[in-house]
């Protein structure tokens, strides 16, 4: 941390506080007539005027605008930290208090420090007003923050992690001719008057926008002030008051907009302590969440990847909420998921998308009585096969009865995508009346179109949609946009069976077989397939001239053309020396012909194999093709609805079988699988009209161009 000043005089320190004081006076009012912080909006957007000027391209504003934002909110933070402690322990108290002191106990507040601001007594409009000296007192004015403050606005940023790398954005603003009119556009920006809360309000609304432009992941991080309200409206109907301390959690926390918005909006409602904890990967966005941390009670923020280096790997949480990245691969550290040794990932996603990786590390989070809510897009409920990671992720999820609810959003609700979204509730203390069940919420319909849309955002679950919401839930019973499931009415059984195909007559090629014999095997003298003949002579001989050996006849022609042949489209006859062979498409059998009479064999296959054989003492280097009839069977699956009891399970599945499956078959393995389907819960068949309705339109139509008809031959 920087040196402070050793002299000790109370007397500069009372002058100080004098002008602060009078500074205030005029934003204290303004806090009295309720200004509107999200006024800002739109001037911190003008900022960015200069960048479109000096050619900057627009995706790079956000890396340029993070750094000054999170500039101007520490300052005002720092300023209003000062208003509250003249408030605790009254400006003469402080006034007369020694400077090392005092300045020790700024320090101890862990809010951040700044020489200029509390020793020098400037702030960056003041730095601002001097442009001969303002590139000497900025640089001063930087260094003069504590050292995790430099650290996290990258004040000496050179390799590695740089974070909001100001100073990188310093050299380009220099290199524009800008710098000076660009941070004295920031200094004008007053957030003095504002609450953390309402400084976190706009900062909500910034990183939208940024967010919007970002040629990254765009909006990956984050998340409406409608859905983080209506997160925080299902978690604190759910939390009871208590001097228990309440910790939250967020796994990819961003810019924290949701971890510290959902604790915003519980402690307005509910009477707990509260404490943050939070984790992201993003450089720049972890910055501004810690920064925010440092101005909340014992808030923890860690920079890393949560799924690789769980920096709370010792901790459990009473609440977790997350919006994961959709979509989004882990490839890059495919190796470290594999061989992690914490016990979490209970099965492997497909490694194109990590929502469900997320989602098993947050639900080993919980403690024993924890809840969540989690955002996530449509994949998590249906992706992946019986059997998939994906599914048994699932059927994990429900055979340990942690999915409480899951709660269809409208479409265009987030700011880069117009799909569907999902909030899956989670929680592992659910009433007695509520074990073993999921409700399903569409709240597709439960919403307000904005007036104007913001990215793909065309929509926003007002208050009362929320409430509405919130009570559905409470209530636990259907209504006509909710149902309540049983959790076993999302299994399902994909049953495989091994069916044997029968000809027109109903038999097959198995029943020709000996016992324990699963084929015919033939040694043809002559192969016909209508197009070509190969005879024994064919096969032991090739053409000196166009090919340079056997083994090249071989691979060149011989094996394709056994590999190419279709009995099904072509007419392939197998001669033997007792017999014929073929298959007759019409009657879907095999038929021998031996003597001029011809027996059906029943449905079968030819398999024709070719090879190539080495010399040995007996005989020659050689090419021998055989062919073998086999039954006609091929592997086939049903999906059956699934019954929670085994015996009721079995019994529907050869029920299922005897209704629907007529062809001989024998059982393979059953993989019960989970998926979750809200159009088949929730589709609504369109009304047809009556038939008489139709017919009369019709008839109208009919008159009415029999009548244009006469009016054009008058």
């Amino acid at each position: 941390m920087p040196q402070h000043a050793t002299h000790k005089n109370p007397v500069h320190l009372a002058d100080t506080l004098t002008v602060q004081t009078q500074r205030n006076t005029s934003y204290l009012g303004t806090m009295a007539d309720n200004q509107n912080i999200l006024q800002y909006e739109s001037k911190i957007w003008a900022t960015a005027d200069l960048l479109r000027g000096c050619g900057i391209k627009e995706s790079e504003w956000p890396s340029f605008m993070m750094p000054f934002f999170a500039l101007v909110m520490i300052e005002s933070r720092l300023i209003r930290m000062l208003d509250d402690m003249k408030v605790e322990y009254g400006a003469d108290t402080l006034a007369e208090m020694d400077q090392d002191d005092f300045i020790g106990m700024i320090r101890d507040k862990g809010q951040g420090y700044n020489v200029y601001i509390f020793e020098r007594h400037k702030t960056l409009k003041d730095i601002c007003a001097n442009d001969k000296s303002f590139e000497i007192d900025f640089d001063a004015y930087l260094h003069g923050f504590d050292g995790e403050t430099k650290d996290l606005l990258g004040v000496d940023a050179s390799e590695g992690e740089k974070f909001l790398d100001i100073k990188g954005v310093i050299t380009k603003l220099k290199a524009k001719k800008v710098l000076l009119g660009y941070t004295k556009e920031w200094s004008e920006i007053d957030l003095k008057p504002f609450n953390n809360s309402e400084i976190t309000t706009l900062e909500e609304h910034i990183k939208r926008k940024w967010a919007d432009i970002s040629a990254e992941t765009a909006g990956e991080q984050y998340t409406p002030d409608d859905v983080i309200g209506l997160i925080a409206e299902i978690i604190a109907s759910k939390i009871q008051p208590s001097e228990k301390l309440l910790k939250l959690y967020d796994c990819s926390c961003g810019g924290g907009n949701m971890l510290f918005g959902v604790e915003d909006r519980i402690s307005e409602k509910v009477q707990r302590l509260t404490q943050t904890f939070g984790q992201d990967w993003n450089d720049a966005l972890y910055a501004l969440a810690k920064i925010e941390s440092r101005f909340r009670i014992d808030s923890k923020i860690e920079h890393g990847n949560t799924l690789t280096d769980d920096k709370f790997y010792n901790e459990e949480f009473d609440v977790v909420v997350a919006n994961p990245p959709y979509g989004v691969s882990w490839k890059g550290y495919q190796k470290d998921i594999l061989n992690d040794k914490t016990g979490r990932f209970k099965f492997i996603p497909s490694i194109s998308d990590g929502q469900l990786l997320f989602m098993q590390h947050l639900i080993a989070k919980l403690d024993a009585t924890g809840m969540g809510v989690v955002v996530h897009n449509g994949s998590t409920l249906f992706s992946g096969d019986a059997g998939s990671a994906e599914s048994n992720i699932r059927k994990w999820m429900l055979d340990t009865d942690v999915v409480e609810a899951i709660i269809q959003l409208p479409t265009d609700e987030f700011f880069n995508t117009g799909i569907y979204t999902y909030l899956w509730v989670l929680n592992k203390n659910k009433d007695a009346a509520r074990k073993d069940k999921v409700m399903l919420i569409n709240a597709s319909e439960k919403f307000k179109p904005l007036k104007k849309s913001k990215g793909s955002k065309r929509k926003e679950v007002d208050e009362q949609s929320r409430l509405e919401i919130v009570e559905t839930l409470a209530a636990f019973v259907d209504n006509d946009y909710a149902r309540v499931f049983e959790k076993e009415y999302f299994y399902f059984n994909k049953q495989a069976i091994l069916l044997t195909n029968v000809d027109s007559n109903g038999r097959s090629f198995e029943a020709q077989l000996a016992d324990g014999k699963k084929s015919l095997k033939l040694k043809p003298i002559k192969l016909d397939n209508g197009e070509r003949t190969l005879t024994d002579f064919d096969i032991t001989s090739f053409d000196a001239g166009q090919f340079v050996s056997l083994a090249d006849y071989f691979e060149n022609d011989i094996k394709p053309f056994a590999a190419g042949l279709d009995y099904k489209e072509q007419p392939v006859v197998i001669t033997t020396a007792k017999a014929q062979y073929r298959f007759d498409n019409d009657r879907e059998t095999l038929l021998k012909i031996e003597n001029d009479q011809v027996e059906e064999l029943g449905c079968g296959k030819i398999v024709v194999k070719a090879s190539l054989k080495n010399a040995n003492r007996s005989q020659p280097e050689r090419i021998e093709i055989t062919v073998e009839l086999t039954p006609d069977t091929q592997k086939d699956y049903e999906i059956i609805p699934f019954h929670k009891y085994e015996a009721d399970n079995q019994q529907a599945i050869a029920a299922f079988m005897a209704k629907y499956i007529s062809k001989p078959f024998e059982y393979l393995e059953n993989v019960v699988g989970v998926e979750i389907n809200f159009n088949k819960v929730f589709y609504k068949p369109e009304k047809l009209r009556p038939v008489g309705d139709i017919l009369a339109d019709i008839r109208q139509l009919d008159q009415q161009l029999q009548q244009l008809e006469k009016e054009l031959l008058l």
